[in-house]
């Protein structure tokens, strides 16, 4: 089904209204975001989080971690 294989949506039309199909993935996503976007200052954050320099940010190794800590999870 293309909606899933290609993550395209479809629109349905009827008389009374239209709907649109989406995969679950992609439902998943859009209430995922809804959600994030509802808490405050949480869009501020995360643009925030983005322009990070990697710099700033800490190793696996400073932390403590491992990519065999990671694949174990």
């Amino acid at each position: 089904m293309a909606v899933i294989a290609n993550k395209e949506s479809i629109k349905i039309t009827s008389e009374k209204g239209n709907a649109i199909l989406v995969s679950e993935s992609d439902w998943n996503s859009i209430q995922e975001t809804m959600y994030l976007l509802s808490i405050p200052n949480m869009k501020e954050s995360i643009l925030k989080s983005e322009k990070e320099l990697l710099e700033e940010c800490k190793s696996l190794e400073k932390i403590g971690w491992n990519l065999d800590n990671i694949k174990a999870l």
